[in-house]
């Protein structure tokens, strides 16, 4: 069985809408797409090496929206991510039944997600795709949450969690805090989500 990893850059406030630039995402009027730069621009170098680590090439699994971003942007700047016009990218849509950018496979609905999920082969990483990750959430389908927290709040924008997703526990793998602010945090599923009482000693 193959895992599923969403990997996300979210603020404060839990938006995850447009983080790479002003025209990637506008809908809803939002005003703050790009919010992303100004930290990667002044990153220590332990933080490009996670980031490094974390974008090792893998089967990519996308909403229809981010497939467009990605088909419109990575064909003429492979360079930056190498191994992305060589893995397969799989997307998500009632729609969209073929492109020309290569190793591209189109899947209609959640069953074809749990089939692919069922197959040999590797991990599956998740990248933007609010509404598939939100569908993710839904059905229980992520093994691996791999999150990078910005230190601003906007208000506004399309968050990562949203109604209906199932409660559960992830374990920390592991973390890192960039000298500006920013967390890189990776966790695995954990089990259910437990409760209890807190007492007078809390620590």
């Amino acid at each position: 069985m193959r895992k599923i990893i969403v990997q996300e850059f979210v603020t404060l406030d839990g938006v995850m809408q447009a983080p790479g630039g002003p025209e990637e995402d506008t809908s809803n009027d939002f005003k703050y797409g790009g919010w992303t730069a100004p930290y990667f621009e002044k990153a220590d170098a332990e933080a490009h090496d996670l980031m490094s680590k974390w974008l090792k090439p893998t089967d990519l699994l996308l909403g229809r929206k981010t497939y467009d971003i990605f088909a419109a942007y990575w064909p003429t700047h492979a360079d930056i991510w190498p191994g992305i016009m060589d893995v397969t990218k799989y997307c998500v849509s009632t729609t969209k039944v073929e492109s020309e950018w290569q190793n591209s496979v189109f899947l209609k609905n959640t069953e074809d997600i749990m089939k692919l999920k069922e197959s040999e082969g590797g991990d599956l990483q998740v990248i933007g795709s609010g509404n598939l990750a939100q569908t993710l959430f839904k059905h229980d389908l992520v093994d691996e949450l791999r999150i990078m927290t910005f230190p601003i709040t906007l208000g506004m924008g399309k968050r990562l969690f949203a109604e209906g997703t199932i409660p559960r526990a992830f374990t920390l793998i592991e973390g890192k805090i960039t000298s500006n602010g920013v967390t890189f945090v990776s966790y695995k599923r954990g089990g259910e989500v437990e409760t209890g009482t807190v007492g007078e000693k809390i620590f």
